[in-house]
């Protein structure tokens, strides 16, 4: 198959429609119709979409389409993202071998083996959290109260990050990660929270402890500059991802009630629930972009060299032919193989701590909570579809 109408009929990122959970109907459409499609960026700029879960797969797990930014044809899906990716030194953005290399220096932090060690002690901070949100009331917003607080109280334990200071770094991860934030807006955010890091991994080096920043430093592998912008990268992918994903679950589920009461009936589901909602929801949902290095042939179509690549993963976790019913939440469907962590060398690192994270929240939700619903009509939620992580502003509940 080769494409000779080069004229793009879709944009990204592209509006979702009547279902706040689905992948933009276009996008959907275009999995069925032309898997391989062109798009038109902000700049008007063309790139390729992927949206099929077989092809998501071959060009994430294929090292001739790169993650560095800095390549020709790499596609940025706003202008702000573009300015701030021009300034990171993050692994995520580089190829192997130095992908390898960084990477591996986190690996031991990030083990099922340890993460599962740390179950105890998620499950304490989660009882606390509802424990404060529950007590003397009958209703409270589950993002504020619990599903914000959990993850970053655990990933600032992890990384050495002082609690108290999560405010400051939420508010401008919130800037990062925010479409519309201006070049000027992302700037700042992002050289504020390299200095706080900067300066945070300065301390360890005279008062060190057992938190990764600490590690890192000690090392001796590393510049400073170049610790902080692996903490920058933890920081923000550590509570953002995982607070996000737990709202968005529990919204889904009170939505599907027959699901939330299965699990209540046997919780032994939750495990599969899980990776069934990961799969359903799937919150990186604008996609994962690359950048061809040789001409590479993509579900019968020829991508050259210099030409970037847009996977959209929430269509991928949606194809008919991996999972039947994709637009169904199910939650005793096997969907481990999802790609909601993306694929490849670089799927997520931290997964193993978003899996045991997201497991207690709910079994622990649904079962303290059984009558938890909404406290205002579905109608008023408001969807983080302007942010590059998915989610909920808010989820007004009582139980």
């Amino acid at each position: 198959m080769t494409v000779t109408d080069h004229t793009p009929l879709l944009t990204a990122p592209a509006a979702r429609g009547g279902c706040p959970f689905a992948p933009p109907p276009e996008y959907e459409q275009a999995r069925e119709e032309a898997p391989v499609t062109r798009v038109t960026l902000w700049d008007g700029s063309q790139c390729w979409l992927i949206t099929r879960y077989e092809d998501v797969r071959a060009v994430l797990g294929d090292p001739r389409f790169s993650a560095d930014a800095t390549r020709p044809g790499y596609p940025f899906l706003t202008l702000a993202r573009k300015k701030v990716t021009a300034g990171e030194s993050s692994f995520i953005r580089m190829d192997d071998p130095d992908h390898a290399r960084l990477r591996r220096m986190l690996t031991a932090d990030f083990m099922v083996k340890k993460i599962e060690a740390m179950r105890p002690e998620i499950q304490r901070l989660t009882d606390e959290l509802l424990d404060r949100m529950t007590a003397s009331r009958s209703a409270a917003d589950l993002v504020t109260e619990f599903a914000l607080p959990l993850p970053s109280l655990v990933i600032c334990r992890l990384l050495g990050v002082p609690y108290e200071d999560h405010d400051y770094f939420q508010e401008r991860s919130r800037v990062l990660l925010h479409n519309d934030s201006t070049e000027a807006e992302v700037l700042t955010a992002r050289d504020e929270l390299v200095g706080y890091l900067t300066t945070l991994a300065k301390t360890k080096e005279h008062a060190p402890d057992d938190g990764i920043i600490s590690r890192l430093m000690a090392r001796g592998e590393l510049t400073v500059p170049q610790t902080a912008a692996m903490g920058l990268l933890l920081l923000i992918a550590g509570h953002e991802t995982t607070a996000n994903m737990t709202a968005l679950s529990v919204l889904a589920l009170l939505r599907e009630p027959d699901q939330w009461t299965r699990l209540q009936q046997d919780p032994s589901l939750v495990k599969g629930a899980v990776e069934e909602l990961l799969r359903y929801l799937t919150i990186v949902h604008n996609g994962v972009t690359r950048a061809a290095t040789e001409d590479v042939t993509v579900g019968g179509v020829t991508i050259r060299a210099g030409e970037g690549v847009i996977c959209t993963l929430n269509t991928a976790n949606r194809d008919g032919d991996v999972f039947p019913s994709g637009g169904d939440l199910d939650v005793t469907r096997d969907a481990r193989r999802h790609v909601a962590f993306g694929f490849g060398v670089h799927q997520c690192l931290g997964q193993p701590l978003a899996r045991v994270e997201l497991q207690i929240a709910l079994e622990t939700i649904i079962r303290r909570l059984p009558g938890l619903r909404l406290d205002v009509p579905f109608e008023d939620i408001r969807f983080r579809a302007d942010m590059g992580v998915y989610g909920v502003y808010g989820l007004p509940v009582a139980w």
